[in-house]
């Protein structure tokens, strides 16, 4: 009986420590390896199972090889890896966020947009959602700072180094800054977007991310999301879709919350009849 009980716990144990290995990687070049590895495995046992011999040993000496290249070229995932660790975060789920919390954000970044907007100041940010961004930010200048108002001005005031990159956010902490986004190159493209509105678009075309751009000759807020561009979006709208991003998905706990989430958001995003809508 107790050998049983045992058992249980550790596989428990072991699952769980893979489950947050896994977690640490989301997002960075380290989940590309693990497909990679899950591949060669899969492969590997296949060969041996239908005896195709050299196949087995190409396979089994490659895999031999990545144990001495991992920790090379994947030196910063795994310094990652170990911080969490350090810090407590590898065990421990991320706490939620409180009502109070969210609102101070979504004041903060708020008040930093139309800042911008009114000294006309270009500026792109990126909230980071279930795709992780962890491409675009292994390049950049890493700040894991609080988000505050006066940071995001300042980063993009036109004196400051970063001002020309996008900064990339997620719920908790502005990651990076000086970040360098794809570009969206479709033909269809208006001749009206500008690089930060083509970036805006490009990042959203590969990712869940939601993007607001601060156009430095218009001096208005357009905010990209799923590959559509909306423009010149409200100062309630700006709040709108922040609240939703900072604490409307943390109340979804169903699918008909989900569904009723999101519905909200598309809602919140409608541009009005003489806008122009949602365009490409």
């Amino acid at each position: 009986m107790w050998a049983d009980v045992r058992s249980v716990i550790d596989i428990a144990i072991v699952s769980f420590i893979i489950y947050r290995i896994l977690v640490l990687l989301v997002g960075t070049r380290g989940i590309q390896l693990m497909k990679g590895v899950f591949i060669l495995a899969i492969v590997s046992a296949l060969a041996s199972f239908l005896r195709m011999r050299l196949l087995s040993w190409f396979i089994g000496n490659a895999l031999l090889a990545l144990t001495f290249a991992v920790p090379i070229v994947f030196q910063p995932e795994l310094r990652k890896m170990l911080e969490e660790l350090g810090k407590g975060n590898f065990y421990l789920l991320k706490r939620q966020m409180s009502a109070d919390e969210a609102e101070v954000r979504v004041k903060q970044i708020a008040g930093a947009l139309n800042y911008l907007k009114a000294h006309k100041i270009g500026a792109l940010l990126v909230f980071q959602k279930e795709v992780g961004l962890g491409d675009y930010t292994q390049t950049a200048i890493h700040l894991n700072a609080n988000i505050t108002q006066e940071l995001i001005i300042s980063i993009f005031w036109k004196d400051n180094p970063l001002h020309d990159g996008a900064v990339i956010l997620d719920k908790y902490s502005l990651i990076a800054g000086g970040c360098y986004l794809p570009l969206a190159d479709a033909p269809e493209i208006s001749r009206w977007f500008g690089t930060r509105h083509r970036a805006a678009l490009g990042i959203t075309e590969v990712s869940d991310a939601i993007v607001f751009i601060v156009s430095e000759e218009r001096g208005d807020i357009s905010l990209a999301a799923k590959g559509k561009l909306s423009k010149n979006i409200k100062d309630f709208q700006v709040e709108g879709v922040l609240r939703s991003y900072f604490a409307g998905e943390q109340r979804a706990t169903g699918w008909r919350d989900k569904l009723k989430g999101l519905t909200n958001l598309l809602w919140t995003v409608k541009k009005e009849p003489e806008s122009g809508g949602l365009v490409k």
